[in-house]
């Protein structure tokens, strides 16, 4: 597997001299934009599907999916559960850019497995503020993958609930491995 890190970009010269991470993604989009052309594409996803995933930096969706760009909405955030948030996501992608299908991926290894909500109290002693937002942590991979599942078919706002379908995607082998909404 190749990372960032092993890869030289040429660009390490702006951390090097004090610069930081975002200076280094800045150098390396000027970088893209000099070769940049306009594909032509719309907003609209060619294959009418989303993609509702976690960030960990460990999953390459577009690779591990076999998708190119244009081909999806990939909507990504801690855990990869379906929120509030999320739904808005999920509604705008299908009442407004012709999205059909819902792709739910969990991995094996989150992060999410270790927190409590006790995480909220934590923040809030430490800033005096409580989040309004819940951790949605998970002891069980598959049942929080089934719970994502039900609240995407549950919601009245996003109108096509005939495929979706949840996955538990292996941090170790790559392999996408379907969870039966039903177990």
């Amino acid at each position: 597997m190749t990372t960032s890190a092993s890869v030289p970009t040429g660009s390490e010269s702006a951390i090097a001299a004090g610069g930081t991470v975002t200076d280094r993604l800045v150098e390396a989009n000027a970088r893209y934009a000099d070769a940049f052309t306009d594909p032509g594409m719309d907003a609209r996803p060619v294959l009418q599907v989303a993609v509702v995933a976690c960030m960990d930096a460990r999953l390459d969706l577009h690779a591990a999916l076999g998708l190119e760009l244009g081909d999806c909405h990939t909507i990504r955030n801690a855990g990869g559960v379906v929120t509030d948030d999320v739904i808005r996501s999920l509604t705008i992608s299908q009442r407004k850019l012709g999205t059909r299908s819902v792709v739910l991926i969990h991995h094996t290894g989150c992060g999410l497995e270790s927190l409590t909500e006790d995480f909220r109290n934590e923040l809030e002693a430490e800033v005096g503020q409580r989040p309004a937002w819940a951790v949605e942590s998970f002891r069980d991979v598959d049942q929080d993958v089934r719970q994502s599942m039900q609240r995407v078919r549950t919601s009245p706002f996003v109108p096509h609930t005939d495929d979706v379908r949840g996955f538990v995607f292996d941090v170790k082998t790559g392999l996408l491995r379907e969870v039966d909404p039903a177990s």
